[in-house]
């Protein structure tokens, strides 16, 4: 586990919505839909909003390695077996060489955007297409919304699954 990659990574929905949200992209075709106006968007304290933008997005990055970081599970599945903090046990030993052997497979930019793709689609686009029902808006705001998040996690998947 890389913290650094993680923080960097948690990065990727601020620049992403900066541009994804901008007027001339997305943020006009969004604004009718989200019930939002220029006067709405000025009033929000944005430092906090950033900030708690940031903050979030940090666990979807930290989430997001267990989802595209195939080797995480190794220790997950092991994690009640004798000796499995100490190295120079059998299960240490055990675990190292197949780290040592197998811990760069399909760790690529490209194998985690298809895993966060895959998460995007399978929990992003689901929780906001859920919210936006009982919410009563439309698809556009579906689309707008879930195509920024399955986007964001292609994105930080990537980056989490080549570099952390």
């Amino acid at each position: 586990m890389n913290i650094g990659i993680i923080a960097i990574a948690a990065l990727i929905p601020l620049v992403l919505g900066w541009i994804w949200y901008h007027p001339m992209v997305l943020g006009k075709a969004w604004m009718g839909p989200a019930g939002m106006t220029e006067e709405k968007l000025k009033a929000g304290n944005m430092i906090v909003i950033f900030l708690l933008t940031y903050i979030l997005s940090f666990f979807v990055a930290f989430s997001l390695q267990f989802l595209v970081i195939h080797q995480m599970h190794l220790k997950s599945i092991l994690m009640n077996e004798p000796g499995i903090n100490d190295k120079n046990s059998e299960i240490g030993i055990f675990i190292s060489n197949f780290i040592e052997k197998y811990g760069n497979n399909f760790r690529t930019f490209k194998h985690g955007m298809l895993h966060g793709t895959i998460a995007g689609i399978t929990l992003a686009l689901p929780v906001v297409a859920v919210t936006a029902m009982f919410e009563r808006k439309g698809f556009k705001y579906i689309a707008i919304n879930a195509g920024f998040w399955i986007i964001c996690f292609m994105l930080m998947g990537g980056v989490v699954c080549a570099f952390a």
